[in-house]
């Protein structure tokens, strides 16, 4: 009886959370940059649990809203990795959301298109076309979700197309006029893809996104660190030394030129923890998120 009181209590608390989300649409009408193909989505659910999908077309914003009482004003768009070929949903994802939810934060999950020559006109800006309109559809839903500022936030490929969109101005294509602004208030990237020179780049999501032979000037257009200005926000990285898929030097690079544009910036480095590890660096009794969380209450984006 008392495992089932205890059971109970601790559903009841949880409710506010568990309410069924609920998935936005990103374009209101056709969706820009896409042309008829065959290509299908598909989602792969593997041992462990985790998800991952593949050949986006419907690209959409998941919800997941704060209790009523803690609600804060403050919105984040996060951007799974998996190297603009796949996205980690759940823990690069909807597990993220789920505990800025607990902080009073509005999480939006971007299911974004990956880039796919045979479904998009051009697959370099289908990305960076879909995390700016997401934007801009948060802002438009202000009223919906009490929203008076957003950012976003990125893991590894999701980093890179996070940076890119604090960093780019609006991508313009024909329906896609909107002067809500598409820049993030400011922006969270953990074991991010920022640069893709040669000597830093993760040759999957280069490939993915640019092609096998990019020109020189797509390399640079796309390499994150050179794009920073001062109108850069405000900018929270973490990242593992030892990360044998992207290499810290990505946030290293970033963090400098940030500081060299006087952006205000914050970054926690870990001996340890790879790459990928979501929520969960487990190779330190150190919790990220807490130092998240006390980084976003700094900037008073926790203050109701």
């Amino acid at each position: 009886m008392r495992k089932l009181f205890v059971f109970l209590v601790t559903l009841l608390t949880a409710a506010p959370l568990l309410r069924a989300q609920t998935v936005l649409p990103l374009y209101p009408g056709p969706i820009p940059n896409a042309k008829p193909s065959a290509v299908e989505e598909a989602s792969v659910t593997l041992a462990n649990g985790g998800v991952r999908i593949s050949n986006v077309v419907q690209p959409t914003l998941t919800v997941f809203r704060p209790a009523a009482d803690k609600a804060n004003g403050t919105a984040i768009v996060i951007c799974p990795g998996g190297g603009y070929a796949r996205l980690s949903i759940d823990h690069e994802g909807y597990d993220v959301a789920r505990r800025l939810a607990e902080w009073g934060i509005t999480a939006f999950v971007l299911k974004y298109r990956l880039p796919n020559a045979e479904s998009q006109l051009d697959k370099s800006t289908a990305p960076l076309m879909d995390a700016q309109q997401a934007l801009r559809l948060v802002r438009q839903q202000s009223a919906e979700y009490g929203i008076r500022r957003a950012g976003i936030m990125g893991f590894s490929a999701g980093g890179h197309l996070a940076s890119t969109a604090a960093t780019s101005a609006p991508v313009t294509r024909e329906g896609l006029f909107s002067a809500t602004p598409s820049r993030p208030d400011f922006q969270i990237l953990i074991y991010p893809v920022i640069s893709f020179s040669d000597s830093l780049m993760h040759a999957g999501s280069r490939t993915n996104l640019l092609g096998t032979t990019p020109a020189a000037q797509q390399i640079r257009r796309y390499s994150n660190e050179l794009q920073v200005s001062a109108r850069t926000p405000p900018t929270f990285l973490v990242h593992a030394q030892d990360d044998k898929t992207v290499k810290v030097q990505n946030s290293l690079r970033f963090y400098e030129a940030c500081l060299h544009h006087r952006v205000p910036v914050e970054m926690h480095l870990y001996p340890q923890g790879g790459h990928g590890f979501g929520l969960h660096n487990k190779t330190t009794k150190d919790d990220w998120m807490e130092r998240l969380r006390n980084w976003l209450d700094a900037g008073g984006w926790l203050s109701r």
